[in-house]
């Protein structure tokens, strides 16, 4: 009984993305017509999350009010979209806040959807995918994707619709400019120690990346879009970025003494006081990877989370081929971990009114299921912990740090006395609801203990009255002790957290 995906997308209905950068935050609508994606909206606006940062993991409250003004105004366009065709995404700026859920519970609240914070490999597997439908490639060739964000710069090598290699660098625009320019100034010295301590972080992918090699190289966001107007606009290329264009541009730079004095055909106002830093990167990019040529890409983060979603509704979703690489990696018993998910995804959809469990909930439980004993890869004592350490730190393609964390959850409390501290990282929105998928992969797990191939009674499993009622054959009971004693102590577990369960033999 496999996880059913989200509802089909029905032609004419709209999907939307919200990319919350750590410079600028991106919508994009698109309608979904004869089985593509068709663009209906873009609204760009320059928030400068990144700026707030303090370096101890605090955000300015000065930044707030235009972030948050910025996602109203977002949610008023979409407030017609049902959420599960809307994926909003924070990226590096909201990945190093120390307590995220801050800035998260009223950008929510603004924006009127939940938001996903992706990790630097996801965020660069969704640009990929947003670049690679922008232009696709004759079949067998490769791509290079760049893409310069406020914060931190992705590197992918893909081919086709798929990532070869990923990378993500803390180090972007906003990010360059004010490690290496803080007091605003310019000059060649500066500019030659930056490019020193940036060409040393490329020493740590750059040999992969040469090795993998590609036929074509592109950028997206701003600040390779930014350059390679002006390239254009002092007639130096027509509609690219080449390495000599790029010479000739850090040269133009250089002349200014100071970051925000930088005036050059076609730069426009905004982007004036962080070009610098993004220069920076791109200039030690094109050396350290010996790019010769980069063409620009008009798609990037927001594109690729549209594809992504468009590929949830058709069973495409990537997580799922993640989950069996799980699987595969750490040895998974893929009959018993079978036998745990069809039960688990039962109780679910029994209960799935009473508790308005979501069908993306339904999935996630289902793949928590499948995974539940990964951590016996590392040692049976304790397997239930090192099986939540694995989820939550592991590098899982398609799956954002939230999802992520609501997988360790249920991984951390499948068995033995509830630990509701594993919750405590998932966004209050959700965690009610995390909590009754780990009660469902509880009873699923101890009712397969014993992993034996013979099919399981009818179960039944109902919400009232303040409490859980789970039937289970009599006659099947009495033969399984073991399982019996399982449910006592169960309810014991239950007791302690302020839940009631009910075993009725019938």
């Amino acid at each position: 009984m496999p996880a059913r995906a989200l509802p089909p997308l029905e032609d004419g209905e709209l999907l939307a993305a919200v990319d919350l950068g750590s410079n600028s935050f991106h919508m994009v609508v698109a309608r979904h017509v004869l089985g593509q994606l068709r663009i209906v909206d873009r609204i760009k606006e320059t928030v400068r999350l990144a700026e707030g940062l303090d370096g101890r993991g605090g955000l300015d409250p000065a930044v707030m009010p235009r972030a948050l003004d910025c996602l109203a105004r977002f949610g008023q366009r979409i407030a017609s979209i049902p959420p599960h065709r809307v994926r909003a995404i924070a990226t590096n700026t909201v990945r190093q806040l120390a307590n995220p859920q801050a800035f998260l519970l009223p950008a929510e609240t603004a924006l009127g959807h939940g938001i996903d914070v992706v990790a630097g490999r996801e965020e660069a597997r969704l640009i990929y995918l947003g670049v690679a439908h922008g232009k696709q490639l004759p079949p067998g060739k490769r791509r290079l994707v760049i893409d310069i964000g406020g914060g931190s710069t992705e590197f992918i090598v893909g081919q086709g619709f798929e990532p070869i290699e990923r990378e993500s660098l803390q180090m972007g625009c906003i990010a360059s400019t004010r490690r290496f320019f803080p007091d605003g100034k310019l000059s060649r010295k500066r500019w030659k120690e930056a490019r020193t301590e940036i060409t040393a972080e490329f020493q740590q992918f750059a040999q992969l990346f040469r090795a993998r090699g590609w036929d074509e190289a592109m950028g997206s966001s701003g600040t390779i879009k930014s350059v390679c107007d002006i390239s254009i606009a002092l007639k130096l290329t027509k509609a690219s970025i080449t390495a000599e264009s790029l010479a000739e541009i850090r040269e133009r730079v250089l002349e200014f003494d100071r970051v925000a004095e930088v005036k050059l055909p076609g730069l426009s106002g905004d982007r004036r006081p962080i070009l610098a830093g993004g220069l920076l990167v791109l200039d030690a990019a094109f050396a350290e990877l010996g790019i010769e040529r980069m063409y620009v890409s008009d798609y990037a983060l927001r594109e690729g989370v549209l594809y992504d979603l468009l590929g949830r509704s058709r069973d495409e979703d990537p997580r799922e081929a993640s989950i069996q690489a799980l699987c595969d990696r750490y040895g998974v018993n893929l009959e018993q971990a079978g036998r745990v998910e069809a039960t688990a995804l039962r109780l679910f959809d029994q209960v799935q009114a009473d508790w308005k469990l979501e069908p993306d909930e339904r999935r996630l439980l289902g793949w928590a299921a499948r995974i539940h004993e990964i951590g016996l890869a590392v040692a049976h004592s304790q397997y239930h912990v090192h099986g939540a350490y694995l989820a939550e730190h592991s590098d899982i393609a398609g799956f954002s740090r939230t999802e992520q964390q609501w997988l360790a959850a249920l991984l951390r409390n499948q068995r033995r006395s509830l630990y509701l501290a594993a919750f405590d990282r998932l966004p209050d929105r959700l965690m009610a609801n995390a909590v009754n998928c780990a009660l469902l992969l509880r009873l699923a797990v101890l009712l397969h203990r014993s992993h034996h191939r013979e099919p399981l009674p009818v179960v039944e499993l109902d919400i009232g009255e303040g409490q859980m009622v789970l039937r289970l054959s009599r006659r099947w009971l009495d033969a399984h002790p073991l399982t019996r004693a399982d449910l006592d102590t169960e309810r014991e577990h239950l007791q302690d957290i302020g839940r009631r369960l009910s075993i009725r033999a019938v």
